[in-house]
């Protein structure tokens, strides 16, 4: 059954984002990351739109899978590596290429059988603490996977920036110099940079730079916004107003009464709720657009209806679109408001039809 509410997606300024990025650096090659369906955008339609990356990158084998059976044809490569041995299967089969992280990985590539089928990337944790190996550690792994007949050419070295988000922030630079301590010697292409450190960190930049967030036309950075950076929004996320009502002064609005009139004055409905991706724990105040007019909401989000303080706008009318977040309202602004960051606001629209234009 179709929902009311929908995501337009930009591919002109998807395409407009990524050309941000490669002016950036213009010396590295890009990885285009569109994993969680590239932020909620739609990953086939996203992967086709930027048919001139060098690589793409997703975070499960089962991604990548999805791809090549559309016709991807690029350099594919899986953040999370492989799980088991029906994953390996899959990734020999469509010459993925593979980001090791543990020990238990690099027994399970041991027991290919495959001649030159893979490629691999060795993650090195240098401060996320997260996933990768140690930098004591990363020596012997390189010269374990040298020794794989499964694998293409030397590995390639990567580690992930926890703090790029701040240009103020020491600890980048700290994580480059682990980095680039723990690779020396070793031969192979290196990447580091995402999108803040793409935009932030020259010197990051190295073989190859993986722009994530900045893509879809979000600020990678606290207290910057995605325009001052030159990035377009890529989804502009929409519902109809399929209600007007008059309320008089004290009627509680919604859940829990979570809104009191302060006078006579206007609500409007519009359909779409946490249902849709929206985020329920947007508090009264998150702005919405109608007719180009900035609205407060006015009440808890529900599972299908936001309701929205009509008194700015002029002349409402049923059926008028309410623009969440995108052309003209930033995500940025909507995710500070809501407590959250853009990304689960994207990813979390996954939920609605998308309708695909050129810009």
């Amino acid at each position: 059954m179709t929902r009311a509410a929908y995501a337009v997606i930009d591919l002109k300024a998807l395409r407009h984002n990524y050309q941000k990025a490669c002016q950036a650096a213009p010396s590295s090659r890009v990885m285009a990351v569109i994993k969680a369906d590239a932020y909620g955008h739609g990953m086939l339609s996203v992967a086709q739109a930027l048919e001139q990356a060098d690589a793409f990158a997703v975070a499960f084998v089962n991604e990548a899978v999805t791809l090549r059976e559309a016709g991807i044809r690029c350099p594919i490569v899986v953040l999370q590596g492989l799980r088991n041995p029906q994953e390996l299967l899959s990734a020999e089969h469509h010459r993925l290429d593979l980001v090791l992280h543990h020990p238990d990985q690099l027994k399970l590539l041991q027991t290919s059988n495959s001649k030159n089928t893979l490629r691999v990337w060795l993650k090195v944790d240098t401060g996320m603490h997260r996933l990768g190996w140690s930098p004591s550690e990363l020596n012997n792994a390189y010269h374990a996977v040298i020794r794989l007949s499964a694998i293409v050419g030397r590995p390639a070295l990567m580690t992930h920036l926890a703090c790029a988000d701040d240009r103020g922030d020491v600890y980048t630079q700290r994580q480059l110099e682990r980095f680039n301590a723990a690779t020396a010697g070793l031969p192979g292409e290196c990447s580091v940079a995402n999108s803040a450190a793409i935009l932030g960190f020259p010197q990051t930049h190295a073989d190859w730079i993986r722009p994530g967030i900045m893509l879809y036309g979000s600020s990678p950075f606290i207290g910057e916004s995605a325009s001052s950076l030159d990035l377009r929004p890529v989804m502009t996320l929409k519902a109809p107003l399929i209600a007007i009502r008059q309320h008089a002064q004290g009627d509680a609005i919604g859940y829990g009464g979570g809104f009191v009139c302060p006078e006579d004055m206007p609500i409007g409905i519009a359909a779409i709720g946490y249902g849709d991706g929206y985020p329920r724990h947007a508090p009264n105040g998150t702005p919405v657009l109608i007719n180009g007019q900035r609205a407060p909401l006015a009440g808890r989000v529900s599972m299908d209806m936001i309701t929205i303080d009509l008194r700015g706008i002029k002349r409402p009318r049923l059926g008028d679109e309410v623009i969440l977040w995108g052309q003209g309202l930033s995500v940025d602004e909507v995710a500070h408001r809501a407590g959250t960051i853009s990304y689960e606001l994207l990813c979390a629209a996954r939920a609605v039809r998308h309708k695909v234009i050129e810009g």
